[in-house]
């Protein structure tokens, strides 16, 4: 991969091309990884959907992609993913998605930065920085076992509302997943306070290049996080 990486984020009906590498990035690996073909958050309604910001993970050309994540707004016309894979097992979350309500979903990395801390930390923190520019004050995030962690560091709790104390199987029986929630968006009090100034910082300045430290070392990254569409 190339020495810096791009990390930008857009409403997906403005860059279609991008949106079908994000799909065809997160499609190859959930195939290759867990045998699924389908999963909610991996559908193509997505693209054309006005209320749909996509964070890409891009080489410095903007051809390769790395890998990325979304957050979809309710808006009462595209069910939010986690509405449709856990509302047949507990239909309290259709009655909690309301217009203020989005979701972090379809969050994923190639192999080519596994263990950089791209999918863990960076596309996490770029997601819930993301939030102060759009008309969001709660966020849902359905996570598999790996990724829970990684939501808690910044500021998600386990939604106990839900499920089994926020746990169901899915997208297979023999797979888990935990449904959680960032009830405060703007203030993350439950955020690990190393990652709180990170997320302010971006906050404060959506476009900057700055080194990031992953497990496997230092890499540039270019932000391009402002959305002129809601600023």
């Amino acid at each position: 991969m190339s020495a810096s990486i791009n990390v930008r984020a857009f409403m997906a009906p403005d860059d279609p091309e991008a949106c079908m590498r994000f799909y065809e990035g997160h499609s190859k690996l959930l195939q290759i990884y867990f045998g699924i073909n389908k999963i909610t958050s991996g559908n193509v309604d997505w693209i054309s959907h006005k209320n749909t910001v996509v964070v890409i993970v891009e080489d410095d050309t903007g051809t390769k992609t790395y890998g990325g994540a979304r957050v979809q707004m309710a808006d009462g016309v595209l069910p939010l993913p986690i509405e449709l894979a856990i509302g047949k097992y507990d239909p309290k979350i259709y009655s909690d998605v309301k217009i203020g309500s989005a979701e972090i979903c379809g969050l994923w990395n190639s192999k080519e930065v596994a263990g950089m801390g791209i999918g863990s930390l960076i596309l996490s923190r770029v997601c819930v920085a993301l939030m102060t520019q759009l008309p969001v004050d709660n966020v849902h995030v359905l996570c598999a076992p790996i990724t829970t962690r990684g939501a808690k560091r910044v500021g998600a709790v386990i939604d106990t509302s839900l499920g089994n104390e926020g746990v169901f199987y899915y997208p297979k029986d023999d797979l888990v997943a935990t449904a959680m929630i960032i009830r405060d968006v703007h203030e993350v009090s439950s955020a690990d306070p190393s990652e709180r100034e990170l997320i302010y910082n971006l906050r404060k300045n959506p476009n900057q290049i700055r080194v990031e430290t992953g497990p496997k070392g230092s890499f540039e990254v270019n932000y391009q996080l402002g959305l002129p569409q809601w600023v």
